[in-house]
């Protein structure tokens, strides 16, 4: 089995593999991982795309678990056995004040997690990225419609006032806990410098995404001014969009997928290239992708030798119940678990109670209405 998941674009990607990828799977070996990914990435020659990839990324993960589970083995083994014991993953921590923000840090502590990812919200702006949509809810980005959401967002706003939520964190708890946090493309390479300079004394474990990395030369002037760890990549979808920020040392940990940057075949390139230069994976795991995209970012994690960290927001009980899994949790670490394949089934009854329905990620603007980057 494997995840396609494009949020917000799901249709083109089913559509996509529907039409095109899976007619041209019949009567192929199942065993030819490497040949098959080449002939839906070359033979295209419109190559590369988030849709693109995130169809050949399903197939690819399919692929491995059809394997792993002819070979009677855990995916991890095949590509070569672990590289440690268990995988590192953070929590998300959100809420509107940082009086709740130290209620659910502490929440996440006590659940095990050694590194939590902090997003808040920001005096005078009425929507910030990263916020649950209610008190001890999971957050979820997209809302149900055709039409997105439209959040207004300051820059000033945030960077006066963000630096005050890790001080009051690091004086409560103390230093030890990785301390995580994504700007979401929010601001302009000079503005993310004085971010990671601002924030040095907390002792980030990473910046995610402080600018957007169309123009991956717009980071050596973050790294001009700050040495706040920087990581980016989970809209990334070939080792094309990875191959400047990392052979210039741009960036310290890649946050590419499984889902979205070619499947396990594609990532392995990706954090081989990376650790030449000493740059770690970090993977995008949110929620909206399903848990057989997280069983498949376990077994890379286990096995890829560069490791820096990985993303686990968790599941609803609908989606667990969906997709029944041999992955375990225990203080702040993950095991993918030693079934064969990847370890997780669908249960297509159970998704059959759900139908598709539409959503939209938002949307940002500025104060005065210009359009920014969400």
């Amino acid at each position: 089995m494997g995840d396609a998941t494009l949020n917000g674009r799901e249709l083109s990607v089913a559509a996509y593999l529907r039409d095109h990828l899976c007619p041209q799977l019949i009567g192929r070996d199942a065993q030819k991982i490497e040949d098959i990914w080449q002939y839906f990435y070359k033979g295209a020659y419109w190559r590369r795309g988030p849709v693109t990839m995130s169809a050949i990324s399903s197939i690819d993960m399919a692929l491995w678990d059809i394997k792993g589970k002819a070979a009677n083995m855990p995916v991890y083994q095949l590509l070569g056995g672990a590289s440690r014991e268990k995988v590192m993953v953070y929590g998300h921590c959100t809420g509107s004040t940082i009086d709740a923000v130290l209620d659910d840090y502490a929440r996440l502590l006590e659940m095990g997690f050694q590194a939590i990812r902090v997003q808040c919200g920001i005096p005078g702006v009425s929507s910030a990225y990263g916020l649950a949509k209610q008190k001890g809810g999971k957050y979820e980005p997209a809302a149900k419609g055709v039409y997105p959401e439209e959040q207004l967002w300051s820059t000033e706003k945030y960077l006066n006032f963000i630096p005050t939520v890790f001080d009051r964190i690091r004086n409560k708890f103390g230093m030890d806990s990785c301390l995580l946090h994504d700007i979401h493309h929010r601001l302009t390479p000079i503005e993310a410098a004085r971010f990671g300079k601002d924030v040095e004394p907390y002792h980030l474990f990473w910046m995610e995404d402080p600018t957007p990395a169309e123009n991956p030369e717009c980071f050596r002037l973050i790294r001009q001014h700050t040495v706040t760890p920087i990581a980016v990549g989970e809209v990334f979808n070939s080792i094309w969009d990875c191959k400047q920020l990392i052979e210039q040392q741009l960036i310290d940990f890649i946050r590419t997928t499984v889902t979205h940057a070619g499947g396990i075949s594609g990532m392995r390139r990706i954090a081989d290239f990376a650790s030449l230069y000493q740059i770690r994976t970090g993977s995008h795991g949110a929620s909206d992708l399903s848990p057989i995209s997280m069983a498949a970012a376990l077994h890379f994690d286990l096995w890829v030798p560069n490791f820096g960290i990985q993303e686990y927001m968790g599941y609803s009980e609908i989606m667990l119940e969906a997709f029944p899994r041999n992955w375990i949790f225990d203080n702040g670490y993950m095991h993918p678990g030693d079934e064969p394949g990847l370890g997780v089934d669908f249960d297509e009854k159970i998704a059959e109670k759900y139908p598709y329905e539409a959503a939209c990620l938002p949307i940002a603007r500025l104060e005065d209405g210009t359009m920014w980057n969400w």
